[in-house]
């Protein structure tokens, strides 16, 4: 998972991505160390640059794995690229230059649109990166207003493994901060429950909407959702079916619906050439 410093240059670059122009390699964004402390309300300008230039390097020695990256052509599985491909660096003006990998670029577009979902300044003063992943999460799900996931589900979006075997510890380090910083910073609200299966706890119940307005349109009931299920339906299926999102559960995180139902029909083309 990426640190908060490379989320915060990345979604700085994000930011400044035009939704008509057409990306390439040749496309550059400008970061200065001013925009990222002004983004993130510090007061201290005085390592911002080194600060800057350290989470850009850093980000440059990565690489992401991007599975069935071409609909196109269903025999590529995988495809391993850089984030960045270069950075030109200007230390009298505070400010480094960007430009991003060539596989990298087509996903730019597609955060990009996301993105216009939940403006910079509503995860810029996160300190968790799990804030980040949780919030994206929650846009991901809006349509739905709750959701139950799986507590290993869970562990594998925000990338901590066996790190916490406890569950307190896994709410105390990551949930209950990112909640907290969610609630107090961004445009949602987000309040969550627990499910046990016998003794243990097997899942999270989230329930999320936009601040200032009614928490749930309705709520549904555990009557209802029992009612309503039909036969193996999950219940995080009963509950997307019913909030107008059968998709819920195939989407990818950070997809919108459209480019689920754009994946779901790009995959059914490659079953049918496949078949």
């Amino acid at each position: 998972m990426l640190t908060l410093a490379e989320q915060r240059v990345l979604l700085a670059c994000i930011a400044q991505i035009d939704s008509k122009a057409v990306l390439s390699e040749q496309t550059r964004f400008e970061i200065s160390a001013g925009e990222i402390v002004d983004l993130v309300g510090l007061d201290n300008f005085s390592n911002a640059y080194r600060d800057l230039k350290k989470a850009a390097e850093k980000l440059y020695e990565r690489s992401v794995i991007i599975d069935d990256p071409d609909p196109d052509n269903p025999q590529i599985a995988q495809r391993k690229t850089r984030w960045i491909s270069s950075i030109d660096y200007v230390p009298g003006e505070g400010k480094l230059v960007l430009s991003f990998s060539f596989g990298i670029i087509p996903y730019l577009s597609q955060l990009s649109q996301e993105f216009t979902k939940y403006k910079l300044k509503h995860v810029a003063r996160f300190e968790s990166i799990y804030s980040i992943r949780l919030y994206e999460l929650l846009v991901q799900w809006s349509t739905a207003g709750q959701r139950e996931i799986e507590v290993e589900w869970l562990k594998k979006q925000f990338q901590v493994g066996d790190k916490y075997d406890r569950l307190g510890d896994l709410k105390k380090r990551v949930i209950d901060p990112a909640v907290a910083e969610i609630n107090e910073h961004s445009n949602l609200w987000v309040k969550y429950g627990q499910r046990k299966v016998g003794r243990t706890v097997t899942h999270f119940q989230f329930q999320f909407g936009m601040k200032g307005k009614p928490e749930e349109k309705k709520q549904l009931t555990d009557d209802e959702i029992k009612r309503q299920a039909r036969p193996g339906e999950s219940r995080a299926e009963v509950i997307a079916r019913l909030s107008g999102n059968s998709l819920a559960d195939f989407a990818r995180p950070g997809e919108t619906l459209d480019q689920v139902h754009e994946r779901k029909k790009n995959l059914e083309k490659m079953k049918k050439v496949l078949s």
